[in-house]
């Protein structure tokens, strides 16, 4: 399923939140959080939204490399006699130049993702916030897994849920981890409806659930997916219509 479809999957899944339970409260921060979440296991793949997003550190990536052959290069100048000790210096800078400069845009985006990933978890431990630090590993490593394979699985759900639960107890913001689960699984339910399904269980079991109703990228199948978000937004509104009514 698109990444658009998702998001509004996972939007709407938000709004209907505080329809069907009574303890959390309609929120548009949580309703934001839920559309996030519904994004957040296809960061296992290149051409993912949140994927390109997270890794805002992407466009940066070949630029430090330079830096980093520049701040050698100068170092070995200033502070290595002439001889071979300088020499290996240079060559050094000049090969992290090249790296940087022929990485390719794969490349380039898992490491932009696993310095944004770092940078969480490391910030995450320092201000004690092990919420944080488990993001920043979830983000870490999605892009090193293969298109829904593990982030695609009721664990991962589960971990996700847990990580809300966490930043709950931080934030004090009651509801995160039912915001946070309920859009991460809605992005699961929707790619079992799919050809490829979900294989929930891994790595217990490999076998696909799925209800190969969409076909991914086709004209019907697009035109399928927004009927099933149409569908779904009506169901939400006449979930709230209900609970005002019977309140």
């Amino acid at each position: 399923m698109r990444g658009s479809s998702h998001l509004a999957i996972g939007l709407i899944t938000g709004v209907g939140i505080a329809a069907v339970t009574s303890d959390v409260r309609f929120s548009l921060p949580g309703i934001a959080l839920a559309g996030f979440s519904s994004l957040a296991p296809d960061l296992d793949h290149p051409n993912s939204r949140l994927s390109k997003r997270m890794g805002f550190l992407q466009s940066y990536v070949r630029w430090a490399f330079a830096m980093m052959a520049v701040m050698l290069a100068i170092f070995a100048y200033l502070n290595l006699p002439p001889g071979p000790n300088q020499r290996v210096a240079y060559t050094a800078a000049l090969a992290t130049f090249l790296i940087g400069m022929a990485m390719q845009n794969q490349a380039v985006r898992k490491l932009a993702l696993l310095f944004t990933g770092a940078a969480s978890v490391l910030i995450g431990l320092y201000e004690q916030m092990l919420w944080l630090s488990l993001l920043g590993a979830f983000v870490t490593a999605a892009p090193y897994t293969s298109h829904r394979s593990y982030t695609h699985t009721i664990w991962a759900a589960a971990f996700w849920t847990y990580i809300g639960h966490l930043a709950n107890k931080d934030l004090g913001w009651h509801g995160v981890a039912v915001y946070a689960g309920a859009g991460y699984m809605s992005h699961l339910l929707a790619d079992t409806l799919t050809k490829s399904g979900v294989r929930y269980f891994l790595p217990l079991s490999d076998k696909a659930l799925k209800v190969p109703l969409i076909s991914t990228g086709s004209t019907a199948g697009n035109l399928l997916e927004l009927g099933i978000c149409a569908a779904y937004g009506l169901v939400v509104a006449l979930l709230w219509w209900q609970r005002y009514n019977l309140s």
